[in-house]
């Protein structure tokens, strides 16, 4: 795991293990993005699958984000190099765990909902636009935090 704490690749002073992840969390809309199309093209099973992986995916990138933050000293240790004031960027981190936390929840719900609708011929069909409706908002929050967490990266190692 020493690979982990070794020079990130974006040419920044942060560690591999932390550009991974946040190229994994610009990259997330995008990918929850072209699920979505596939279910617009009426590819149900593929949009069902894509979500499903791309869901599990990203839990384990947040295990391994974790597990690298505490093994490197966490947000203090990160704040040691950077230029912003140490006040800004821990309201900016908390408004990204918020968000975080919040759409990790909603998007579990949404997940399993739609799965077990998915099994039941429920969807698609008479709860499509309920589950639209949820899968919107699930959405906005992935992208939510997609940018507070690039956001967060740009106040430890780059500004």
């Amino acid at each position: 795991m020493e690979y982990m704490f070794s020079a990130g690749f974006f040419g920044t002073r942060a560690p591999f293990f932390m550009d991974f992840v946040t190229l994994i969390v610009a990259l997330l809309p995008l990918l929850v993005y072209s699920s979505i199309m596939m279910a617009k093209k009426h590819f149900y099973k593929i949009h069902a699958l894509s979500q499903n992986i791309i869901f599990v995916i990203s839990v384990i990138v947040v295990g391994y984000f974790e597990y690298g933050v505490r093994l490197s000293g966490g947000f203090d240790a990160f704040m040691e190099g950077s230029g912003v004031s140490h006040t800004y960027a821990s309201l900016v981190l908390a408004v990204h765990i918020f968000i975080a936390v919040v759409t990790l929840i909603y998007w579990s719900r949404t997940i399993i909902k739609a799965n077990y609708q998915f099994a039941k011929k429920m969807i698609p069909g008479r709860k499509s636009h309920e589950h639209k409706l949820i899968a919107r908002k699930t959405f906005l929050g992935i992208v939510l935090t997609s940018f507070s967490g690039i956001w967060v990266y740009l106040l430890l190692f780059v500004y």
